[in-house]
């Protein structure tokens, strides 16, 4: 014979269980128990002065996998005729956060705390007190980029191996509106526009100074790493900076692939 219980028993039997003393309560932990117990808040507010300026990070502790395909990424258009004539501060036309032709790590570029990071100046003041710009960053990032680089205001370093490196203080203007075929007035051995591949990271770990920042006036960052030292100073508009553990393959080739994977998830 089953048994079917009512609606009336259930709801008899669940207020019955209600009205039972709680059994569990906050106990304090003693400093043996407490060096056994860590944790990390997902979100870090950070407050720093430097140079007359103030800045508030906000770092996400979060690690992410990531991949995506961008094209005719354009920030900071201008229209003067000096430098490049009519164009963008950073002027990429292929942008692959990843790569399908290589190993199964390979189709993802790992990003550790992403952050952004506000600056403002006079802020005693409230009359005058002003925001002044912002930056994105990660403070580490890995994996592979295909990239065709047009132009970029920033401050690169790029290591080619034995064919050379890319570096943006040998650009007369110090890498404002780089041209991707060329170093400014000048000449260099390589140039943005010869690198179809960046590497980020090497054998000694993540690069770890990668940030984009668009500025009314040039900003000296706060250092985010000791081991990295301080950035180049951030000029007005849109800024790249990345010089560290940067590298380029694939000199004078097409950017690798990056395609979704087949239906079944194979290949």
């Amino acid at each position: 014979m089953s048994f079917r219980p009512t609606l009336a028993v259930c709801l008899a039997a669940a207020l019955s269980c209600a009205t039972l003393p709680a059994r569990a309560q906050g106990v304090a932990l003693v400093d043996s128990e407490l060096s056994e117990v860590w944790g990390q808040a997902l979100l870090n507010l950070t407050n720093t002065s430097l140079n007359g300026y103030d800045f508030s990070r906000i770092t996400l502790g979060a690690n992410v996998q990531f991949n995506a395909n961008f094209s005719n990424v354009r920030l900071g258009e201008y229209s003067t005729t000096a430098r490049n004539a009519t164009g963008a501060d950073i002027d990429i036309g292929l942008l692959r956060f990843g790569r399908s032709d290589g190993t199964e790590a390979q189709r993802t570029v790992n990003i550790t705390d992403p952050y952004f990071e506000f600056v403002y100046k006079n802020t005693g003041n409230a009359a005058t007190r002003e925001v002044v710009g912002m930056r994105l960053g990660f403070g580490a990032i890995q994996g592979d980029l295909g990239v065709q680089l047009n132009a970029i205001s920033g401050s690169l370093l790029v290591n080619a191996g034995a064919q050379g490196s890319i570096d943006s203080h040998n650009d007369p203007l110090g890498g404002k509106r780089w041209d991707g075929s060329s170093c400014g007035s000048g000449t260099c051995p390589l140039t943005l526009a010869q690198v179809g591949t960046l590497t980020a990271g090497d054998a000694n770990g993540p690069s770890r100074d990668f940030f984009i920042s668009v500025l009314k006036q040039a900003v000296q960052f706060p250092t985010l790493n000791a081991a990295v030292g301080a950035s180049d100073p951030a000029l007005a508009g849109f800024w790249l900076n990345w010089r560290d553990r940067l590298s380029a393959s694939g000199i004078n080739q097409a950017p690798p692939p990056n395609l979704p994977k087949p239906p079944g998830g194979g290949g």
